[in-house]
């Protein structure tokens, strides 16, 4: 799973798309027990946001620090990473076709070390490092769009192969030995502390939940990646340019893992080279806890974005419980894919999901 920031140590929804099914869940009668899990189940951003705040107080009961202002700011900082990178994730499964993209913690790398050697410390190359860095991560998105429509390569192919595509392209880039260092403005951007302590990367991932909700809820572009998800050859009948969008769903996914790799890069203010590669699985994995249907059409990034936190908790608390500390991860991923399993299996249980 992801390379774990340590959220101690270290400084630096899924909405479902407008529908007509019934809100109510079977079995509950008015006020009872039944309805109230239905409705959770009905609405998975609810679900993983109340399993997120239980995770978190049973953690709290344990280790009283874990409840501190500090603490819980250190949580939401490391979910904001996986959150932004776990964007382009959202948009292109929703795209259906069974979209997936493996590429993107690959991608967040080749963009924070592209960034880092134009950079070289200077505040006067910031803008420049952060244009080269993003249209790096978007030639990857065009490639990776390119060979699933035009050569019909099935994405999950396509970009676990472009995976290897990009890091030998930074070992070359490299020579093996990334070089460069972050402009001081990016690090205060990201790091520095502002209004009540909080530092800046979680207004920038609350700018990007908002400007993401409103191109997926309100825009022409949106309502089509839904339409594709609901049925590609039915978004074709009905006018929508199937191929262009796909282009452009791979691309802006890539360029959303290349916005992460720069927080990544402004926060840890050093690189190497798999400095992202852990956040290719759990950007998967905050997806469809968010709620979003694998299938496509259904979902959306509110849940995408509680996810990634319900994640993070997840992970500190196994922290808390030393699981996975004595030098074998397997506990660890255990109970980890266990708890996702769990999530998930109440998801198959939801009415607005299987409809």
């Amino acid at each position: 799973m992801t390379e774990r920031l340590d959220t101690g140590r270290r400084a630096g929804g899924a909405e479902s798309a407008p529908d007509t099914a019934g809100r109510g869940g079977p079995g509950g009668g008015r006020g009872g027990p039944g309805r109230g899990l239905g409705r959770l189940t009905g609405h998975p951003v609810l679900l993983a946001g109340a399993l997120a705040v239980a995770l978190w107080a049973v953690a709290a009961l344990i280790s009283p620090g874990f409840a501190s202002y500090p603490q819980v700011l250190n949580l939401l900082t490391v979910s904001a990473f996986l959150g932004v990178i776990a964007i382009g994730q959202t948009i292109v499964i929703l795209s259906g076709g069974e979209g997936i993209d493996l590429s993107v913690g690959a991608v967040a790398t080749l963009a924070a070390i592209v960034a880092s050697r134009v950079m070289e410390g200077s505040n006067a190359n910031l803008v420049q490092g952060i244009l080269f860095a993003l249209v790096a991560a978007a030639c990857v998105g065009l490639v990776n769009g390119v060979g699933i429509t035009f050569f019909r390569v099935p994405p999950l192919v396509m970009t676990l192969g472009m995976i290897g595509v990009v890091q030998g392209a930074i070992r070359l880039y490299t020579g093996g030995q990334p070089k460069g260092s972050v402009a001081p403005a990016l690090r205060e951007l990201v790091a520095g502390n502002t209004v009540l302590g909080i530092p800046g990367v979680l207004w920038l991932w609350l700018g990007l939940i908002l400007g993401v909700l409103w191109l997926l809820r309100r825009t022409t572009f949106g309502w089509r990646v839904y339409a594709m998800g609901a049925g590609r050859r039915t978004a074709y009948l009905s006018g929508v340019r199937v191929r262009r969008m796909v282009l452009g769903v791979y691309t802006l996914s890539s360029v959303f893992a290349g916005v992460g790799g720069l927080l990544l890069l402004g926060y840890t203010q050093s690189v190497f080279l798999r400095l992202a590669d852990g956040y290719m699985l759990p950007s998967i994995a905050a997806v469809v806890v968010g709620g979003t249907a694998l299938v496509g059409g259904v979902g959306g990034y509110l849940g995408t974005a509680v996810g990634a936190v319900l994640l993070t908790v997840l992970g500190s608390f196994l922290d808390i419980l030393q699981i996975g500390e004595s030098g074998s991860d397997a506990p660890r991923q255990i109970i980890y894919g266990a708890v996702l399993l769990a999530v998930l299996s109440v998801y198959g249980r939801g009415r607005r999901l299987r409809s």
